[in-house]
């Protein structure tokens, strides 16, 4: 039986219609066509994908029959929706996107479709042999991937070569963070309306504590020791969170509680700040969104360190398939899509291969055309990915796993409730010192009440 869609095509009607309805993904199937399936897709608000939603009509080119609905939310709102879709077996989702941080936890919980046993035995143009290991295990359990790296990432330092010059001052390749700290005093300049640095301080987990936990770590800090007990009051980890707090009180943007990636990307692309300390995986926008003076005199560095080497996280968003979805082979034709080489080609040749997924597919890294577009940051990205250790992201010894989070399901509570307290920090309504007692009193309650602690 003809689709839908290629009849309408061969009636010529509706045709500006039809356009718009493929470009955002939202023609949904007629009544009496059982055969077409619509995707409901829930994603993150970041760059990358918004360039997925503009090119989902090569996708329908060659699945006529299958539509795709994306619902795209900020990370703090998507995060809770999708939990609470999977966790209550509600189905409103076919493919979700999810973090390193919830893959083993959904997977261990049986929520989400083991993707190896499944799908990608079976499919052999995927080509997972292709990914690059680091980021493959991110989303994977036991051994097994639970989804597919639509993106990997680490975290390094973006920032102006012109003001730098022009005050006199060298970047190295790997600065410490208390050379950071002298460079975002001499740059931060009330004049010109220019932050030394820019942070995240919107709350979070996801948000300030990911670059907050690195400065923990490459401090000596830890959120808990061998025996699961708080560590925040601990002296190299108040040491780190005052640090994080007051340089962002001092040298940081204006009202940096209430700002996140979003905000610094805007402020740095704008020149409102000298340096900014976040996700590799925001080098291709910054080049891309930034004005002329900005975009010539970008440099980037690798993440900042004190006691211990190799400080950037490691993160990746991947897409996974709830087992509440009712489409799950169609679901995976959009995933293995989404995540192909040849998707990376498309990408690149119609939005700009700065803007292509990073981090994800070795073979990325050998396109001329992307080599020549990403020369001043890709071979950092991929050793910043290559030197950050999941398995031992601190100093001393640990109990959990993650760099920029602990994999343990009661982080994500942790985490909020200590980034609302930091957040007041921040903003003047309390000292660092009152937000971490008032974070470790909580902790302490939640695994206690958890049964890690007696």
């Amino acid at each position: 039986m003809p689709t839908t869609l290629s009849r309408l095509a061969r009636a010529g009607a509706h045709v500006s219609t039809l356009a718009l309805s493929i470009a955002f993904g939202l023609f949904a199937a007629q009544p009496g066509h059982a055969e077409e399936v619509t995707l409901t897709v829930a994603l993150a608000a970041n760059p990358q994908m918004q360039t997925a939603a503009k090119l989902i009509d090569n996708f329908y080119t060659k699945h006529p029959d299958i539509k795709v609905k994306f619902q795209t939310l900020p990370e703090n709102q998507l995060r809770p929706t999708v939990l609470k879709d999977v966790a209550t077996n509600s189905g409103q989702f076919d493919i979700v996107m999810i973090g390193a941080y919830e893959v083993p936890l959904w997977a261990e919980k049986g929520w989400i479709t083991n993707l190896s046993q499944e799908y990608v035995v079976n499919d052999k143009e995927w080509n997972a042999d292709d990914l690059i290991k680091p980021i493959r295990d991110l989303v994977s359990f036991n051994g097994d991937m639970y989804a597919t790296p639509f993106y990997g990432s680490s975290s390094f330092i973006f920032y102006r070569k012109d003001l730098f010059e022009k005050a006199g001052l060298t970047m190295p390749e790997q600065p410490t963070w208390d050379q950071i700290a002298e460079f975002a005093a001499k740059l931060d300049d009330d004049s010109t309306n220019t932050a030394g640095i820019c942070l995240r301080g919107i709350p979070g987990w996801g948000q300030s504590l990911a670059p907050l936990t690195t400065v923990i770590n490459t401090f000596g800090g830890r959120w808990f020791d061998e025996n699961w007990e708080p560590q925040l009051s601990a002296p190299k980890t108040k040491e780190a969170i005052n640090f994080y707090v007051n340089l962002l009180k001092e040298h940081g943007q204006p009202d940096a509680a209430k700002d996140g990636w979003q905000e610094c990307l805007q402020l740095f692309t704008q020149g409102k700040a000298a340096m900014w300390y976040d996700d590799t995986v925001f080098a291709g926008p910054v080049l891309d969104q930034a004005s002329p003076e900005v975009k010539d005199n970008v440099g980037f560095a690798l993440a900042p360190i004190k006691e211990k080497p190799g400080s950037g996280w490691l993160w990746a968003w991947g897409l996974a398939i709830p087992k509440t979805s009712k489409h799950q082979d169609a679901a995976w034709e959009l995933i293995s899509w989404l995540t192909s080489e040849e998707y990376i080609q498309l990408a690149g040749e119609k939005a700009g291969w700065g803007t292509v997924p990073p981090g994800s597919r070795k073979s990325t890294y050998m396109l001329p055309e992307y080599q020549k577009a990403t020369s001043t940051y890709a071979e950092l990205t991929l050793k910043a990915i290559s030197d950050a250790d999941p398995l031992k992201p601190t100093v001393d010894p640990v109990p959990y796993t993650g760099v920029q989070y602990v994999t343990i399901p009661e982080f994500e509570q942790i985490g909020d409730f200590t980034s609302q307290q930091l957040a007041g920090a921040i903003s003047g309504q309390m000292s660092a010192d009152e937000a971490i007692a008032a974070s470790e009193e909580k902790i302490r309650e939640i695994m206690t009440d958890a049964g890690y602690i007696k």
